[in-house]
């Protein structure tokens, strides 16, 4: 199995008080960087929300990293409806649903905030995805979505054994695939006069955006709004169709290793990503015409950046060798995504830059 460490879904009962949920052990130097650790639990998640008041609950340095862990979008009374034995129910997950009371809008369980120190607005934060694994051999799918009349009425969720050791998932009868976990959520504290926003709509903030693309190997890069970035992520993933049309993927606690990097030379006005073949450039709005046009906008605006040709020249690489997709259309706020491979433009595939 690839990853950082191998799945562990039985956690000891220090991890459910949260006794090392920031990582009581001393952190590790890893060249000029610095590992922490930080682990969910109830008093190191946000519950259904990014918040530009909300304090971190680990405080880094740029250039460190974190290994995290997060939960799935789920209570473990749903789970066990759905047949998960009791025992398999994670701990830290019971502890959460017991003891947080400060929920909502949304409902995810998010891992952070985690402060960057000396982030500041105006700056952007690259997130590089080391690694990701998975917390526990188990997911789910739950329906409702775009077409919600084609849901089975009897059985609206439904629990997904992982073979987490050959990444298989057989999500129907007879239909198994190759998982390639991500987490769906991943984004900072909004500007300080939205105030408390949900967890479920993506945004300029990144957030919910729920795009398979950004798998170990990737980079996320967002703006920063707020001091220190605050950075959460949840909403983990073994696998989803870009759409994410009956409203979830296979639903999984991940665990992952990020790095943060800090860029105070470059601006955003929305997130954008990389993978070792592609630059994706993204738009969110309640409107999919919209967010088309803001995930275009945002294409030839990087084409003309990289290549230093015209607008009108940009606007026609897009129609003739640009890939848009659907990212999600269940979130309040629709994606679209647009591909541009690197050979587009000249440049070598390869990972993350600096």
């Amino acid at each position: 199995m690839t990853g950082w460490w191998r799945p562990r879904w039985r956690l000891t009962a220090a991890a459910v008080l949260g006794v090392v949920s920031v990582g009581t052990s001393p952190a590790t130097p890893v060249g000029a960087q610095v590992t922490h650790r930080l682990v969910a639990g109830p008093a190191t998640v946000a519950f259904g929300h990014y918040d530009p008041n909300k304090p971190g609950v680990l405080r880094i340095q740029p250039g460190d990293i974190v290994d995290v862990t997060t939960m799935l979008t789920s209570s473990p009374t749903r789970l066990q409806e759905m047949g998960l034995p009791a025992s398999e129910v994670q701990p830290n997950l019971a502890a959460i649903y017991d003891e947080v009371t400060d929920r909502g809008p949304g409902g995810h369980i998010l891992t952070g905030p985690i402060h960057i120190e000396g982030a500041e607005p105006g700056d952007v934060l690259e997130v590089r995805i080391l690694s990701i694994d998975y917390s526990i051999p188990y997911g789910y799918n739950g329906c409702s979505g775009f077409v919600r009349d084609l849901c089975d009425p009897e059985r609206r969720s439904r629990l997904i054994r992982i073979d987490t050791e050959n990444h298989r998932a057989e999500i129907a009868p007879g239909v198994s695939i190759d998982t390639r976990p991500f987490f769906g959520s991943m984004g900072v504290a909004p500007p300080p006069d939205s105030g408390r926003v949900s967890s479920v709509p993506p945004g300029r903030h990144a957030g919910n955006m729920d795009l398979k693309e950004l798998v170990a190997g990737t980079s996320l890069f967002v703006p920063v709004w707020v001091a220190g970035a605050l950075f959460e992520v949840g909403d983990g993933h073994a696998a989803q169709g870009d759409g994410e049309a009956d409203q979830t993927g296979l639903e999984t606690s991940l665990e992952g290793r990020l790095q943060f990097i800090l860029h105070r030379d470059r601006t955003l006005d929305w997130p954008r990503a990389e993978t070792p073949t592609h630059h994706i450039l993204m738009g969110f709005d309640p409107d999919l015409e919209a967010a088309t046009e803001i995930a275009i906008r945002e294409t030839v605006e990087f084409l003309m950046e990289r290549t230093g040709i015209s607008q009108g020249e940009a606007y026609a690489v897009v129609s003739m060798a640009v890939d848009l997709r659907i990212t999600q259309l269940v979130d309040q706020n629709v994606g679209v995504h647009a591909m541009v491979a690197k050979r587009l433009i000249g440049e070598s595939p390869g990972g993350q830059q600096d």
